[in-house]
């Protein structure tokens, strides 16, 4: 029949999307990691989409299981959808730069990657094959992993750098991964009945993955790992004592897998700091990834539901609420100025940008799936139900679980929702067909089938045109990376006009800005002779880094960077005498503080275009205001003693400069300036008073 063909080719374009997303990359292309897995899940999701649908319009009949993880899925995608609608900036809650995490159509691709593994994997073969071939994903993982520890600039492919980088993601999202597979391979091992090869084979990967974890060398992957593997203990001995009971016969082996997974999982948990660190130090492997907190982003989404309560700030707007409202004390470390995406789980991040409605529906979700959890779970235990429906069980539970605890980007959110899709299907399956399902015929009807032929052909179209409007889009990312890259500002200028003319976003823009004003300056760098056409092309660079800057503040009017970059941009221009360049420099120095309140820089930066404009008073109050957010700012007190030293008052520009010192005492410039003030002082056997004391409180008002 036609329909199986479709249904085939359906289920392959599926399988391709959930096996090779681990893996999949666009190598020697400047596309980003994250970016190109994009390209493989909206493509991949198109295609089998329209062959289902092709299938169904050929059988006439559709057929959905009942489900109330579903509807509940459904649910946290009609309010992302509505928050995406009220945000502030459409264009960033929709989409965001190219396919951003936690945008609507991210959260709808995830949405419609569980619904067809509901539909498609419903046949527990079908899901086996995936199963396996995750499996076989990770072998392959593992592989080029381990030969890029020993040679990663020959396996760099043109987008990897050091030996942590990798194809999967974040180097620990890596690590949560390989946790991953060990539990499904653990949980094979202990309830399937396999040949002594293949159990051979998954004891391996067992092994394989506890390797991965100790390289990695992230705690809450050992925790996970210690939890789940004595949940599988738990539950195998539970299993078969009742089998035994009911007088059943079969494997009830004591499960001793199981507990040596727990107790490796315990020992490097307990004693992560005496062994934990051997394998990456054996290996000189070395990983910072930073993020928020759970109770930063706790503090964020409270400040954020007190402003934005039903809908929260809008889909993909975790950045802009981060620089809002992000607790003062991270002035205090060396991340003061770091921007972050997400908050310290991918879904509690939603929190912070769907407000009480998305925190709802997120609940409504997570229960609705721990509930038909744990009844497959006694009813594999109680009615012989089959154990394959828990083992989906558990490999989407692992999955959601991390998705929770750590922002892990991409493959593990998308990974989570296709099982607990195949969860659905099986479990769906698993049950009576006129209990489990909805069905509804089309072609017995002349009205029903005109408007069923209506719907299939135009979901059809819009899967098309959306997936067609997504390429053309991540056609202008080669170009942006090839601009970034460049090595001359010639051939940065022809990528990023190309990238801009395919798709315009704020980071491109801002990108654009940068390199004209970098090609202003390289006209600058030839002297007082230039030529009418160094002119020409003086004010055409100006004129096109202000535009450039202007439409990127347009583009998104919430986000700090588009008006810091304006600021820099009329900075630039006030240094080369362009007269009022210096108050619009002020002007969108503020305005980006306003969307940043407790940034040190922007408050400097203010503070040295006043001082550039000769206005030492209110470039002093904003470098004190400066200093009051981050007591150790080297650059605020060094612009301190320039302004005091620009006032005449010398004493308190080096007993500024040498708190600046004192900061970074192995910084020559800084001790040479130092030096230089020392020298000029008038009696320098005289002590120097100290700085004046800076106004604590002010950040409070700012």
């Amino acid at each position: 029949m036609v329909s199986n063909t479709l249904d085939r080719i359906s289920f392959w374009s599926l399988f391709a999307v959930i096996v090779l997303l681990p893996v999949f990359f666009l190598p020697f292309a400047r596309v980003p990691i994250e970016t190109g897995k994009g390209l493989l899940i909206v493509v991949g999701l198109a295609v089998s989409l329209i062959f289902w649908l092709g299938a169904r319009f050929s059988d006439g009949k559709i057929t959905i299981p009942r489900s109330k993880i579903l509807i509940s899925g459904a649910a946290v995608t009609l309010i992302v959808l509505a928050s995406a609608i009220f945000s502030p900036v459409h264009h960033v809650s929709f989409f965001g730069v190219m396919f951003d995490f936690g945008t609507f159509w991210f959260v709808f691709s995830a949405f419609l990657l569980m619904l067809l593994s509901t539909l498609v994997l419903k046949d527990s073969k079908k899901a086996k094959i995936v199963f396996l071939g995750v499996i076989a994903s990770f072998g392959l993982l593992f592989l080029v992993q381990l030969l890029r520890m020993f040679a990663p600039n020959a396996l760099s492919f043109g987008i990897l750098g050091g030996k942590t980088d990798n194809l999967l993601g974040s180097w620990n999202a890596l690590g949560l991964f390989a946790g991953f597979v060990g539990i499904i391979s653990l949980f094979l091992i202990e309830f399937f009945s396999l040949s002594k090869r293949f159990k051979w084979t998954l004891g391996a990967v067992i092994v394989l993955s506890l390797l991965f974890i100790a390289v990695v060398n992230f705690p809450l992957v050992w925790e996970m790992m210690g939890i789940f593997a004595l949940l599988i203990f738990v539950y195998k001995i539970s299993f078969f004592s009742a089998g035994k009971q009911a007088g059943e016969r079969g494997n009830a082996y004591f499960p001793s897998f199981s507990l040596v997974v727990v107790m490796v999982s315990l020992l490097f948990f307990m004693a992560g700091q005496f062994i934990g660190t051997f394998l990456p130090n054996k290996l000189g492997l070395s990983n910072v990834e930073v993020g928020p907190s759970f109770a930063a982003t706790m503090s964020v989404a409270k400040h954020t539901i007190a402003k934005h309560p039903i809908l929260g700030s809008g889909p993909n707007r975790f950045s802009e609420m981060w620089a809002m409202y992000k607790p003062i004390s991270i002035n205090s470390s060396i991340f003061w100025n770091t921007s972050f995406a997400s908050g310290s789980g991918s879904i509690p991040t939603f929190a912070v940008t769907t407000g009480v409605l998305g925190i709802l529906a997120w609940l409504v979700f997570l229960y609705f799936f721990i509930v038909g959890g744990i009844k497959s779970l006694w009813g594999s235990i109680k009615k012989g139900m089959s154990i394959e429906t828990t083992l989906f069980f558990f490999a989407s539970l692992y999955l959601l679980v991390a998705s929770i605890l750590y922002s892990g980007g991409t493959v593990l959110f998308f990974l989570a929702f296709a099982f607990i899709g195949i969860f659905i299907g099986t479990s769906a399956a698993a049950g009576e067909e006129s209990k489990e399902h909805m069905s509804a015929s089309f072609m017995d009807h002349p009205k029903k089938s005109f408007f069923f032929i209506l719907a299939v052909v135009l979901l059809m179209v819009l899967t098309a045109a959306a997936g067609f409007k997504y390429v053309e889009r991540f056609a202008s990312v080669p170009y942006f990376g090839r601009a970034v890259a460049a090595t001359s500002v010639s051939a940065a200028e022809s990528d990023i006009v190309r990238a801009t003319s395919l798709y315009q976003n704020d980071l491109y823009l801002r990108t654009y800005s940068q390199v004209y004003l970098a090609k202003l300056n390289s006209i600058i760098a030839k002297g007082s002779a230039l030529s009418d056409s160094d002119k020409t092309d003086l004010k055409n660079s100006f004129d096109q880094a202000v535009n450039s800057a202007q439409l990127a503040t347009t583009y998104d009017s919430t986000n700090y960077l588009d008006f810091q970059m304006l600021g820099s941009v009329y900075e630039s221009a006030g240094a080369l005498g362009v007269s009022g360049a210096y108050d619009k420099a002020v002007e969108a120095y503020k305005h980006a503080s306003d969307l940043n309140p407790l940034n040190p820089g922007l408050k400097l930066a203010i503070a040295r275009s006043y001082f550039s404009n000769n206005d030492a008073k209110d470039a002093q109050d904003y470098a004190n205001q400066a200093l009051s957010l981050k007591q150790d700012y080297t650059d605020a007190l060094v612009s301190l003693s320039q302004i005091a030293k620009s006032q005449g008052n010398i004493s308190s520009a080096i007993s500024y400069g040498e708190s600046a010192l004192s900061t970074d005492p192995t910084n020559k410039d800084l001790i040479q300036y130092v030096n230089t003030l020392r020298s000029s002082a008038p009696d320098t056997s005289t002590s120097t008073p100290p700085a004046p004391k800076t106004n604590s409180g002010s950040s409070k008002n700012n």
